[in-house]
């Protein structure tokens, strides 16, 4: 489910059709006010069936992923390093010191709450994710 929900933030962000209020089906806006009671700035975007939300909840910038029939498949927010969990944020000063952090974004979904970091330094890239309260490797590659 991880993977499905990254996969799906890269995919609406570069296959996106533009869908206002009323493009999106009776079924998702239902879905959408019924999580995020008191939401405001909302816009959709679209990927094939499926749709995103951008929008501010509790002065949060958020986005969420919804199928056409109306599930939450899941939640993601960007964040600063200093609002990682502890031992994450040990774990980079530690191991990734050398790198400075282009993204950091957090996932909420049935499988729990994930964290996704993409570091860089002049001459590579690194992404990783996290594994409970340890980072893992997620993607490398070399800048030409």
């Amino acid at each position: 489910m991880k993977k499905l929900i990254l996969t799906m933030a890269i995919a609406v962000s570069s296959l996106v059709s533009f869908a206002n209020r009323e493009d999106v089906n009776l079924v998702v806006r239902k879905s959408f006010e019924k999580e995020f009671a008191g939401a405001s700035d909302v816009q959709w975007t679209s990927a094939g069936s499926n749709y995103k939300a951008s929008f501010v909840y509790n002065n949060q910038y958020v986005f969420a992923f919804f199928t056409a029939q109306g599930e939450l498949m899941g939640i993601t927010r960007n964040l600063t390093s200093l609002e990682l969990p502890v031992p994450l944020q040990s774990g980079l000063k530690k191991d990734y010191r050398e790198y400075w952090i282009s993204n950091l974004f957090e996932v909420s979904n049935q499988d729990g709450t994930h964290y996704y970091i993409t570091l860089e330094k002049a001459d590579s890239k690194v992404i990783l994710s996290s594994e409970g309260t340890d980072w893992k490797l997620y993607k490398k590659a070399t800048k030409i």
